[in-house]
């Protein structure tokens, strides 16, 4: 392994992450079994049925997890996320649903700015894994540094 530099103020985000850690603490869904790895290359179409392969880091989780990275992975925009969660709820999600889902797309990329890093270090030559960190890591700062996310995290709090 070699050494990897962590991105230019990850610590102040891991930090704000305890905020976030805390609103989701408030009011826990019950855990189920997830994914945790809805990457779109996990998610096979045979045109008759669906398949979703490589469960190697599924377990039990918010389910809202896997809607938060699938959202992410799939880099949907505000109606496909909205009829993603029409689908998923049955009907307009509460603001504390949509909030959640909110707050786990910038967890998410926070999770794999880090298994990027690893990747580094191992020297995985698959990819660019620092500029896959980056971008990761970027993306997860700028969601939180919205005004929306302070809106979405005070309605995760208040249930």
């Amino acid at each position: 392994t070699k050494d990897v530099a962590l991105p230019a103020g990850y610590h102040d985000v891991v930090i704000e992450a305890e905020t976030v850690r805390s609103a989701l603490a408030a009011h826990p869904l019950p855990l189920v079994a997830c994914h945790c790895d809805p990457l779109c290359e996990n998610f096979l179409d045979t045109g008759d049925r669906m398949w979703i392969v490589d469960w190697e880091y599924s377990g039990m989780n918010d389910p809202l997890w896997d809607l938060g990275d699938l959202s992410v992975e799939g880099q949907f925009d505000t109606a496909q996320e909205d009829e993603m969660m029409g689908a998923y709820f049955g009907g307009e999600p509460t603001p504390a649903e949509r909030g959640r889902i909110v707050i786990y797309k910038a967890m998410c990329d926070l999770l794999w700015t880090l298994w990027g890093l690893i990747q580094l270090a191992n020297s995985n030559p698959a990819d660019d894994f620092r500029a896959y960190a980056d971008g990761r890591f970027s993306r997860c700062r700028a969601l939180m540094e919205t005004a929306d996310f302070s809106t979405h995290l005070a309605a995760v709090r208040a249930g």
